[in-house]
This record gives structure tokens, sequence and C-alpha cells, in this order.
């Protein structure tokens, strides 16, 4: 299974989660584990998901949501797990 961490940080709108969601199942994407808080009006979350049965290019479905971040106000994020490990290893 390949699996990927998506980050979602910015002001809390309404649809964050709805829209991010919806994005993730129109391309194959389960969600495997989520987790969501808002402090002080300010929206954070972090899910681990399964690309492992992905049809367009991991970077493509990165650039993509990133546009979605810019477009609903808030700073999307994704990262192969294998290399989000490593970077907090230390």
């Amino acid at each position: 299974m390949k699996k990927c961490i998506v980050t979602v940080l910015g002001k809390d709108t309404v649809g964050i989660i709805a829209k991010v969601c919806t994005y993730l199942a129109e391309n194959e994407i389960n969600i495997l584990d989520i987790s969501q808080t808002i402090i002080q009006g300010y929206f954070n979350m972090m899910m681990i998901v399964d690309v492992t049965d992905l049809k367009k290019d991991f970077t493509a479905v990165c650039d993509e949501m990133e546009a979605l971040g810019q477009e609903i106000g808030v700073n999307i994020r994704c990262q192969r797990e294998e290399i989000f490990e490593k970077m907090h290893r230390l």
C-alpha cells in the first residue's frame, strides 16, 4: 500500500473538509486516518491516505490539491509517507 500525508492549514471556513474529501474521492484516494482541530479560528487537518489506486501522476495530484487550497483559502500539502517519516525522524 502506498500512503501519503495530506496537511491542510488556514483560517476556518465552511466546507473545507467537504471540498478536500470530494477531491480525494473523485481521484480514488481513500482516507485511512484523519484528525482535525480548530484553534482560535484556525483550521488544521492531517490525513493519511492510500494512493495505491491513483490514476494520475502523484506530482499532478499534489499540484491540484495545492490549487484547491488556494481556491478555498487554505494551504494544502501532500507528501509521500516515506519522505514525511524521514523528515520527522530527527
